[in-house]
């Protein structure tokens, strides 16, 4: 897992670095499994951050599989020494979230996510939270964003030479493949080698061909007179790359814009009368078009990168010793 992968999981899971108090819990829950400068990480913090990542009890999860268990062990520690050298970094800088802010991050997650206060607070609930503990984390984790984004986010630039750059190096994968969404009316030859019904057939199917040009609906006449898949459904026959199709198929289509139908496709069994619901012919996508979508992978990056600098050189600077 990549230090910048942990740094997102740690805002998910904020708000550890409260000892477990009472003796009801037992004493090895206070046991200190690691120091970070004048912190410590106990066993109890540890267990709790892994039970929240992975859904199980850390001895469940041992039991499931000892290797699994102890490389996840060793990535929840780093991640938790990590949250302490960020939290004594807030100290330092003196940074404070007022409790406005935290309430109005918690008015825009209810109306980004239409809950009502109730439903916010049986949520938590849920979770084992109260709203005050829910609050004290919230503010934990809007200090540790003002943190990154004036230590990290800030620093970063992104110019219109490296967006172009990237795109001309990696054109490959902002193309599309060709896709149609199709419908179809089969009209079907009971005796493939009866010319007359071959002509009949044809006569129909010129008929059928003049209703849709004269307005009539092409699903109410699927309906009507397809013996083909989709004919309940109005003929559709769903989304294709355009690669799949065969030969023929292909060839009716190709000049067609969207609604527009196709010459008669005729076939040993039948005829098919072929719609283009809708078309896209693919291809590569213009720079205009994502531009935005290529500053955005590569602030990603960069933001990786530098996080993965910026906590490295605090790791450096502090005192940490894991103690197992």
């Amino acid at each position: 897992m990549r230090k910048s992968t942990i740094f997102v999981l740690m805002f998910l899971f904020v708000g550890a670095n409260a000892f477990l108090q009472g003796k009801a819990n037992g004493e090895i829950y206070n046991r200190v499994v690691a120091i970070v400068n004048a912190d410590v990480v106990t066993l109890y913090e540890l267990n709790t951050r892994l039970t929240q990542m992975t859904g199980m009890a850390p001895d469940a999860l041992k039991r499931k599989s000892e290797s699994q268990y102890l490389e996840m062990r060793r990535k929840v520690l780093e991640m938790l020494i990590e949250e302490k050298i960020a939290i004594e970094k807030i100290k330092e800088m003196k940074i404070n979230v007022p409790q406005s802010e935290v309430d109005a991050a918690i008015e825009t997650l209810k109306r980004e996510n239409d809950m009502t206060q109730e439903d916010l607070v049986a949520g938590l609930k849920a979770q084992g939270l109260s709203l005050d503990e829910y609050r004290k984390r919230l503010k934990t984790e809007l200090e540790r964003r003002r943190l990154i984004n004036y230590e990290v986010r800030s620093k970063i630039i992104i110019t219109d030479e490296e967006v172009q750059a990237y795109y001309d190096t990696h054109k490959d994968n902002y193309s599309t493949k060709g896709k149609v969404h199709l419908a179809m009316i089969f009209l079907k030859q009971e005796d493939p080698g009866n010319r007359e019904e071959a002509r009949a057939l044809r006569r129909k199917a010129d008929q059928i061909i003049g209703k849709i040009k004269a307005g009539e609906n092409f699903g109410t006449l699927a309906a009507q007179f397809s013996n083909g898949p989709g004919a309940k459904d109005g003929g559709d026959l769903g989304v294709f790359n355009i690669s799949e199709l065969n030969s023929e198929m292909a060839a009716s289509i190709k000049d067609l814009s969207s609604g527009e139908i196709g010459t008669p496709i005729v076939r040993p069994n039948g005829i098919q009368i072929i719609k283009v619901v809708e078309k896209d012919e693919g291809g590569e996508k213009s720079f205009e078009k994502v531009k935005n979508a290529i500053r955005s992978t590569l602030y990603r990056e960069k933001m990786n990168q530098a996080y993965d600098a910026w906590i490295k050189d605090l790791r450096e600077k502090s005192y940490t010793k894991i103690i197992f």
